[in-house]
């Protein structure tokens, strides 16, 4: 055999087997998630009728449905808030505090973390019965607090279960992002009498473009995808207070039969994924207008005079 045929062998050996695992375990499920959404499947019976586009009007016509968004829009809320804090944290380890290894260490910690351990060990702390918090409460003759039960505050109490968690993996990026920019720059602007401000809008911003793509990606991914934190800790409870669109497109399947409408759900979950993620890396394209300027400085500026950088 010749060089040119050997050389198609043995590619042909090596990708054989990812390519059939890509098929049995990524497209097959894709196309039959989407050959069941036009269904109305119970996931029992062999039997499929076919309804057409009835199950995606119904994702966009139930008000439960609307209300599992809502929620997931207030992990991305609060979480987009939290990324100036985040920044902060990874340049005070970036500059300001020596050996820091240790201390990237333990932000990298919760991250690691299976994450139906940490949801128990907060519904521990969580417990209106003998838990932490509301032990700590006691202290200061405060009344319990139903944290997990009050519709009010629930979905807050689980929010920070994902900041806990969550907020490590951006700080690491960050700090990947700062420990990328040359150092010489950031010490010439310093010599020329730059501000620590303007070493932020005109070096340490342009220059983390695709690091913050990256963690507005990851921040829209994952409050969209939220489900292991409110299913371990109230079950979507009380009632459906704390229900995520993850945790109800399962239980539309599992709980309620239906599993065509748990199907569409999940194609247009993937939808979304993709549309967002595509507008995400366009953004650095844009990055020039004077709309993206005028809130860029703005973001910096606030964080820069709360934490007095």
């Amino acid at each position: 055999m010749t060089d040119k045929i050997q050389k198609r062998i043995l590619l042909t050996s090596f990708l054989a087997i990812p390519t059939i695992l890509l098929c049995m375990f990524v497209i097959y499920p894709t196309v039959k998630l989407m050959y069941i959404s036009f269904t109305d499947w119970d996931g029992i019976n062999t039997t499929m009728n076919f309804v057409g586009l009835k199950n995606y009007s119904q994702v966009f016509q139930r008000k439960d449905i609307w209300q599992s968004l809502k929620n997931n829009n207030l992990y991305f809320i609060i979480h987009l808030f939290f990324i100036p804090i985040e920044m902060y944290l990874a340049v005070l380890l970036d500059r300001y505090i020596r050996k820091s290894e240790f201390f990237k260490t333990v932000i990298f910690m919760p991250y690691i973390i299976n994450g139906v351990a940490i949801a128990y060990m907060f519904s521990f702390l969580y417990s209106s019965e003998d838990g932490v918090l509301n032990g700590l409460l006691a202290l200061l003759s405060i009344d319990k607090v139903r944290w997990l039960s009050n519709p009010d505050i629930v979905n807050y109490s689980l929010v920070c279960v994902s900041l806990w968690r969550f907020t490590s993996i951006h700080i690491i990026l960050f700090l990947a992002g700062l420990q990328s920019i040359n150092k010489d720059m950031l010490e010439a602007a310093l010599i020329d009498g730059a501000s620590i401000f303007q070493q932020f809008t005109k070096i340490i911003i342009p220059n983390m473009k695709s690091i913050l793509s990256i963690i507005l990606f990851l921040n829209v991914r994952g409050a969209l995808m939220v489900f292991d934190i409110p299913f371990v800790m109230t079950s979507g409870g009380p009632g459906t207070s704390s229900t995520t669109f993850a945790l109800h497109t399962v239980k539309t399947a599992f709980e309620f039969s239906n599993f065509g409408l748990a199907c569409a759900m999940a194609i247009v979950l993937i939808i979304a994924i993709i549309i967002i993620s595509y507008i995400i890396q366009e953004l650095p394209k844009h990055s020039g207008s004077k709309i993206h300027k005028i809130m860029t400085k703005g973001i910096i500026h606030n964080v820069l005079i709360n934490f007095r950088l």
